[in-house]
């Protein structure tokens, strides 16, 4: 009959072998995409791509085995003036809507004023993005606005953030990570009244500047905050 001790070190063995195995997949050259790619066709990490798909390379943020993620050397990139712009959707269910007062395009809880509350807080999550995405640049931020309004019969909150800077790379991450963080700051400001409020989406809406501007349809490429 096997000892604890020995059937302790069993079980660590038996989970090492699980973690290898599923790992082994990247760490083994035969087995790892090269080089990696990512496909809008769908066809995903390693499969095929069809003729006239949007391919990136995503090599850039590994290392050149392909073992060891890292930051991207942008040293030697010309800085620009960069803009980008991001959406978050949050939906508030019945009894949240019944329940909140609206005064003067501000929303009112027992927390305080929501909408501006979580602008604050937009705006020091893009300033903190790179403490929060790991490969992100620190970037000193010259601009960033949190535009938050009712929509859909105030059913639904929208939050727009957009960021400038004038640096070598862009500021995407930033504006979706202040839309991201103004939403939970609203779904805390609101929790007290119901916890069936929904952050339903955070997208780029625009983005300008960089080898690789982008416009959302029905968005222009600089979408310019309300304020």
């Amino acid at each position: 009959m096997l000892c604890r001790a020995s059937l302790c070190r069993l079980a660590a063995a038996s989970a090492a072998t699980k973690t290898a195995s599923k790992t082994a997949w990247w760490l083994n050259p035969a087995t790892r995409p090269d080089p990696l790619r990512c496909s809008h066709s769908g066809a995903g990490i390693g499969g095929s791509s069809s003729a006239g798909s949007d391919t990136h390379d995503l090599s850039t943020h590994v290392s050149s085995d392909g073992t060891t993620p890292m930051m991207v050397d942008v040293g030697h990139k010309t800085a620009s003036r960069r803009s980008a712009t991001a959406r978050t959707r949050v939906r508030l269910p019945p009894d949240v809507i019944n329940k909140m007062n609206v005064v003067g395009g501000e929303v009112v809880g027992k927390k305080g004023p929501i909408f501006t509350t979580a602008i604050i807080a937009g705006v020091l999550g893009a300033k903190n993005t790179s403490s929060l995405i790991p490969f992100c640049h620190p970037l000193p931020i010259e601009d960033c606005k949190v535009d938050m309004e009712l929509t859909e019969g105030n059913f639904v909150i929208q939050i727009d953030c957009t960021v400038r800077v004038t640096h070598k790379t862009g500021v995407e991450m930033e504006a979706m990570t202040g839309a991201s963080v103004a939403a939970l700051t609203v779904y805390d400001m609101l929790k007290g009244l119901s916890h069936d409020i929904v952050i339903e989406s955070t997208q780029l809406l625009a983005k300008e500047g960089g080898k690789r501007p982008y416009s959302r349809a029905g968005q222009p490429a600089d979408a310019p905050s309300k304020t």
